[in-house]
């Protein structure tokens, strides 16, 4: 089989990048041809995405794939981080710069919404977790504060929604990307026409949905011009940044769970159907669409977040720390200390995170970290028992006990929290690829392209194309004595 080539944009709340993936028939692997930084922009006292930087971004991405010989590539693929999205009027202008998920406009807007369609009826039809900037609850804090975009008679589109329109002048919802907004059916795959009339939104803003795999349309003439490609297509991948990474884990096993880590934690199991009950509601578990036909059931936990925003204080104190040398001061930081619960609403985004966890430590009546060590292992030791109590209520929900952990993304690479995951679960954690986002993006572009069979041959093929480590439980017994204690403040 000749050679292919796709172009995988990988967009995270930190950074993105456009990365080429080359399948030789057998195996795949892939090539970084440009990283750039995305940041929020403080616009009016609210913080935004600065979406048309980002397209001049991708438009040097594309060039570059130019320059560095990749010219023939079959296809492009965007995935992005999940629930923002922008508004397209009817001459297709930009309807202002996409709301940042972390703003503050959605603070309380779920017990406002509550009243009119009650959380219980919301996650029946949804299936979706429950968090404060969801897409449903961005929606109509933009109702409450009268956003002329709402009744602009244009469309709704997710992010990398909206980038794909910049790419072809064809506006879609791809439906991974829509399942993280609490607006979908989750068993009809549809927009729940009961949430828009119960609070009041315009359902003909959202344009018309696509399947993972599907051909949105070709490039441009206009970009086509200008960054030397030829009129390629573009294709609606697992546009979810996590449907993309959970395309790419590589289980050859039954009865395994992923944890997608990285800024955020998504923790959860492939399944064919929606998992919607009162257990489900009760420990707040979603139901996002996965790549041909399969659902992620799963928790999303605030992740490596609170890692990332703590060195970030250091840096700005003088204390400029690099990621290995604060796992390295975590290593030698006496353990279990003090325990957090990652998911408290006080570390969002608090303008001083070690500060933060300072404050929940004294609330909670546990010793205050002091060093960057010390920090750095009281939340990775805090995130690998909050794994725990989600794998277990996961077995609870389903009945389905969990045998393996495959650990995909960036956090893959921090080999002390994947210990002490392995530690903590008590099940073996595998972890790698560390691109799995690209990767599974890629994946999606190849089999839309007919040069791979499924997602299953697509799987085997990821297994033999990138490095993996395993790593056993070792301390299984301290770590279940220090999980009662977690049980006992949190839960």
């Amino acid at each position: 089989m000749a050679v292919s080539k796709y172009l995988a944009f990988d967009f995270g709340a930190e950074s993105g990048r456009a990365i080429i993936g080359i399948f030789d028939g057998g195996s795949l692997h892939i090539e970084e041809i440009h990283r750039f930084q995305n940041r929020q922009t403080k616009i009016l006292g609210h913080l935004r995405w600065d979406v048309l930087a980002l397209f001049e971004e991708m438009k040097t991405g594309l060039k570059l794939a130019v320059q560095k010989g990749h010219s023939d590539i079959e296809s492009i693929g965007i995935d992005t981080w999940g629930v923002d999205f922008g508004f397209v009027g009817n001459d297709n202008a930009l309807l202002g710069f996409p709301y940042c998920y972390r703003d503050v406009r959605t603070n309380g807007i779920m017990e406002k919404a509550f009243k009119k369609i009650s959380r219980k009826e919301l996650y029946g039809i949804t299936g979706i977790q429950f968090m404060q900037f969801n897409s449903v609850f961005q929606l109509y804090s933009a109702k409450r504060s009268k956003d002329s975009a709402l009744h602009s008679g244009g469309r709704l589109l997710y992010m990398p929604d909206l980038f794909n329109f910049m790419l072809t002048g064809v506006a879609r919802n791809e439906y991974t990307i829509a399942s993280t907004s609490q607006l979908l059916n989750a068993g009809t795959k549809a927009y729940g026409r009961k949430i828009f009339s119960s609070l009041g939104l315009p359902i003909k803003l959202m344009a018309p949905m696509v399947m993972p795999g599907t051909v949105i349309g070709k490039l441009l003439p206009e970009i086509c011009e200008e960054t030397g490609l030829r009129n390629v297509d573009v294709v609606a991948v697992g546009c979810h940044d996590t449907a993309s990474a959970i395309a790419a884990v590589p289980a050859q096993k039954n009865n395994w769970a992923y944890l997608s880590s990285g800024t955020w934690s998504l923790l959860g199991i492939e399944t064919d159907e929606p998992i919607i009950n009162e257990q489900s509601l009760k420990n707040n578990f979603t139901n996002e669409g996965g790549v041909f036909g399969t659902i992620r059931f799963l928790k999303n936990v605030m992740g490596l977040w609170l890692l990332q925003q703590t060195r970030k204080s250091f840096q700005q104190q003088g204390n400029a720390c690099e990621y290995d040398e604060l796992i390295t001061l975590a290593l030698k930081s006496k353990e279990f200390v003090s325990i957090l619960n990652p998911d408290d609403a006080s570390f969002l985004n608090p303008p001083d995170m070690p500060d933060a966890i300072r404050t929940f430590c004294r609330n909670t009546r546990q010793p205050v970290p002091q060093t960057p060590g010390e920090f750095a292992r009281c939340i990775l030791e805090s995130l690998a028992l909050k794994y725990k109590a989600v794998l277990e209520n996961i077995t609870a929900v389903t009945g389905t006990s969990i045998d393996q952990l495959h650990v995909v993304g960036g956090g893959s690479k921090n080999e002390l929290l994947n210990q002490f995951t392995a530690d903590a679960c008590g099940i073996p954690v595998v972890a790698g690829p560390v691109e799995a986002t690209a990767i599974g993006n890629v994946l999606v572009q190849a089999i839309a392209k007919k040069k791979i069979g499924s997602i299953k041959s697509g799987r085997e093929i990821i297994a033999h194309s990138f490095p993996m480590k395993t790593f056993h439980p070792v301390k299984t017994e301290q770590w279940n004595e220090v999980f009662r204690k977690y049980q006992s403040l949190f839960i």
